[in-house]
C-alpha cells in the first residue's frame, strides 16, 4: 500500500484506489516518528544530568522537520509532483500527538494542560481526513 494519499482519479485507467475516510487517518499520522518520539520521551526523562526542557524542544523541532522531509520521501511516485499537503498535514499531525502525549516539551509551558492537548488530538484527527490533497 503506498503512503500517499489518493484522492483525486484522473483517468478511467489510473489503477491507484482512491482512500477512504479512514485510509487517510492511518496515512496522515506519522506512526514511525511518533513511535520514535515515544523513545525520545523515555531516554530524556531517564537522564539525570541533561536540561530536560532544552533538549526536549530541540528534538521537538527537529521531528518537526523530520516528519515533513519523511512524508515527502515516502510518499514519492513517479511523474506525480510532490505531496506537500500531505507533508503538511502529518508534520501537524506530529505536532497535535507530541501536545497530546504527556512528557513533552510543552509541559514546561505555564498554560499546558494534558486536557488541551486530549481535545486537539480528537479533533484535529477526526478533521484532517477531509481534506483532500490537490497533488
Amino acid at each position: 500500500m503506498s503512503r500517499r494519499v489518493h484522492s483525486v482519479q484522473y483517468q478511467a485507467t489510473d489503477t491507484a484506489k482512491l482512500d477512504t475516510y479512514f485510509d487517510k487517518v492511518l496515512k496522515y499520522i506519522p506512526a514511525e516518528i511518533v513511535g520514535a518520539w515515544v523513545a525520545v520521551i523515555g531516554m530524556v526523562r531517564d537522564a539525570s544530568d541533561v536540561p530536560k526542557g532544552p533538549v526536549l524542544w530541540i528534538c521537538f523541532v527537529a521531528g518537526l522537520v523530520l516528519t515533513y522531509v519523511w512524508t515527502l520521501r515516502q510518499t514519492r511516485e513517479t511523474g506525480k509532483p510532490p505531496a506537500h499537503t500531505q507533508a503538511s498535514i502529518s508534520t501537524g499531525s506530529f505536532f497535535v500527538w507530541v501536545f497530546a502525549l504527556v512528557g513533552g516539551p510543552f509541559e514546561y509551558l505555564p498554560f499546558y494542560r494534558h486536557l488541551y492537548g486530549s481535545l486537539l488530538l480528537v479533533f484535529y484527527t477526526l478533521l484532517v481526513p477531509l481534506i483532500n490533497p490537490k497533488e
